[in-house]
């Protein structure tokens, strides 16, 4: 007689191929019955792959044979009617993906990323974080991560990256791979394919937010992603100075052509003002007043955030301790509040817009 509680701790050896994590755990695992030594169930999966449905017949077949060599197995491979073709499947299991971006280099465009991570996973969100901007990786250094390697698994015959984590994030970057002093010499075609083993071959978890840290500009990494996954939408980064305001409605404008098509978000305007910690009161307009609200009015949304510079930030990300995961930090309501606006944002852009496409690149 087949003990009903020993073949599901078997099957919680077969593994989502998707996230790592067991098929069980995964809710992978439907219409289960036992009668006498015959089994049957379904496994639901998000993607049409033959290869991978076969695999994980034999993988379950494996495992209870183990435990009951006599048993009669049947196993019925199901796709999940609820996902959009391939839109959907590169991650399954994620529910948005958060472009940050800009269109100048040195406007905070990190800070605000690992910040704004940090902040969504204080909220008790589950939460990712791409470092992409693959020329200057700067996320290992302000997550606390320098030094350290992600672990990677073999999972049906692939190799995949087990991202780390710090401060309830999931954070993967080239960092983790290159050493610190190395320079990254990479034509666009390489620089595309490390996104996408990122975003692809990642055993990512379960995840409300992934956050992409992108580098600024419009070039290949920008273009890879839209190609890759489904993007929700941009969080795009200013400083209030017209130059850097320019730059960004270029990255803007990007976003928001017609093939593109990814809404824009918000605003976040980063040093805002200046603010000495001996003066908490006072506010010194260094780089000027409005550029981030008319880069708003511009995309026609609103300011998720005004960031003031405060020294306690920089050496905050110096010391992998960013300011959101600290208590009583000056700026842990202000990154608190940009998480909070950010997921009203989402959910405003899911209720008025279709979900985005992946680009098709036309190749006649």
């Amino acid at each position: 007689m087949v003990d009903h509680n020993i073949v599901v701790a078997a099957l919680r050896n077969v593994k989502d191929p998707k996230t790592g994590n067991d098929i069980i755990s995964a809710k992978m695992v439907e219409d289960f019955k036992v009668d006498d030594l015959n089994i049957s169930f379904s496994i639901v999966l998000k993607t049409n792959d033959s290869e991978l449905k076969s695999a994980l017949n034999f993988a379950c077949i494996s495992e209870i044979a183990a435990v009951y060599p006599d048993a009669q197995v049947h196993i019925h491979l199901k796709i999940n009617s609820g996902v959009d073709d391939e839109n959907d499947s590169v991650l399954p299991q994620v529910k948005n993906v958060i472009a940050v971006a800009s269109g100048k280099g040195g406007v905070g465009k990190s800070t605000v990323s690992v910040n704004l991570a940090v902040a969504l996973a204080n909220e008790g969100y589950k939460v990712g974080l791409i470092d992409a901007d693959l020329y200057g990786p700067s996320i290992p250094t302000m997550m606390g991560l320098s030094g350290q390697r992600p672990k990677v698994e073999l999972l049906y015959g692939k190799h995949k990256i087990i991202p780390l984590e710090a401060h309830g994030v999931h954070v993967i970057s080239i960092g983790f791979i290159v050493e610190p002093e190395q320079a990254v010499v990479l034509r666009g075609p390489r620089l595309g394919g490390l996104l996408k083993q990122f975003i692809q071959d990642c055993l990512w978890p379960d995840l409300d937010y992934l956050v992409i840290d992108l580098p600024p500009g419009t070039g290949d990494i920008q273009l890879t992603l839209v190609q890759t996954v489904s993007v929700t939408g941009a969080i795009m980064v200013t400083t209030p100075q017209e130059v850097a305001v320019i730059d960004a409605v270029k990255a803007m404008n990007m976003f928001l052509l017609p093939n593109v098509n990814v809404p824009i978000l918000g605003v976040v305007e980063n040093m805002s003002w200046f603010t000495p910690a001996e003066l908490p009161e006072n506010k010194y307009y260094i780089f000027g007043k409005g550029g981030g609200e008319h880069l708003a009015r511009m995309a026609e949304t609103g300011m998720l955030a005004q960031i003031p510079i405060v020294q306690s930030v920089r050496e905050a990300g110096d010391s992998g301790n960013p300011a959101a995961a600290q208590e009583g930090h000056p700026l842990t309501d202000i990154f608190k509040k940009l998480a909070q606006n950010t997921v009203k944002q989402v959910k405003l852009r899911h209720d008025l817009y279709d979900p985005t496409r992946i680009v098709k690149v036309d190749q006649s």
